[in-house]
């Protein structure tokens, strides 16, 4: 199979880049600078730009069995301004109009495109359980996830199947926000954060690969599809957890009102709200997951 991945060289498309190259699947990188070498010899990179149209690049897509698409700014990069987040927004929108773009050009499209959404969907949800059948919410990064998933279900045709994928929190050691979390456990400062009763629906790295490979081989996997473990935790279940498995304490919490000084809005979005998302429908469809209790996930990590 030839694999073509925009933001390839992120955290999470790093390690299904490696995953498909290691199955000796043909793997291209999109990336925004100049092609450079390869990566290694199982994986090229191709430069793009991602501005709402196909460019040159567009012929890589063309006969490839699958796009999938990471590109776009990271929410937690910095505090949010207004220009920060129409940045945020405006990276996802462009990148994912400029790969439909390609993708309707294409004598021979994809079989399908996996497209880049977040739990974040769902907005801020308390203890109600979010299956992929609930309802948008209303805030900033709900708005964001409900326009990104709109763009990428343009390349819908009999010919590509589209399928959302709503990731929630990654884990693994060498990347994403687990890393971030370490230092105050390991100075044994860490506990949960605010009242630490929102949910973090959380997936261990290899799951999160796993899932995607799946949804590419597996025709009759289309549309909106949680990437979360079937437990997703209250945060002070995380806390308790993590610092169980690190042996550190875990009884500090972090005070609201001192995150959002700190962070302002993004402290809401991001740390003090969460969602009790769950993967209903990988599991009615047949995916088994690897790590479904958070005390192993974490155990695997730290072994």
């Amino acid at each position: 199979m030839k694999i073509v991945i925009a933001g390839g060289s992120g955290f999470l498309g790093d390690a299904l880049g490696q995953a498909f190259a290691d199955d000796q699947h043909e793997v291209v990188v999109l990336t925004r600078g100049a092609a450079r070498p390869p990566a290694d010899s199982r994986r090229r990179l191709v430069a793009w730009t991602p501005n709402g149209d196909a460019g040159a690049w567009a012929s890589e897509l063309n006969g490839a069995t699958a796009v999938v698409n990471l590109a776009g700014e990271s929410i937690a990069a910095k505090r949010w301004s207004a220009v920060q987040k129409l940045r945020i927004l405006d990276s996802r929108i462009l990148a994912t109009r400029s790969l439909v773009a390609a993708i309707g050009t294409a004598a021979s499209p994809p079989v399908v495109f996996v497209s880049g959404s977040a739990v974040g969907y769902y907005g801020p949800r308390g203890d109600d359980i979010a299956t992929e059948d609930a309802p948008a919410g209303t805030d900033f990064l709900a708005d964001v996830c409900v326009r990104w998933e709109a763009e990428a279900s343009h390349a819908t045709t009999p010919r590509t199947r589209v399928a959302l994928v709503r990731t929630g929190l990654v884990l693994d050691r060498r990347g994403g926000a687990l890393p971030r979390m370490l230092p105050p456990f390991w100075f044994g400062a860490g506990g949960p954060v605010g009242s630490g009763q929102q949910y973090w629906p959380w997936i261990h790295l290899r799951d999160w690969v796993d899932l995607v490979r799946w949804i590419v081989r597996s025709a009759n996997v289309s549309g909106p599809i949680n990437v979360t473990a079937p437990t997703p935790a209250t945060n002070a279940e995380f806390a308790r957890t993590l610092g169980r498995v690190l042996r550190r304490p875990a009884v500090l919490p972090a005070p609201a009102f001192a995150l959002r000084l700190l962070l302002g809005e993004m402290a809401d979005a991001l740390l003090l709200s969460g969602q009790r998302a769950v993967p209903a429908k990988a599991e009615r469809l047949g995916f088994n997951f690897r790590y479904r209790d958070l005390d192993d996930a974490l155990r695997s990590i730290f072994r």
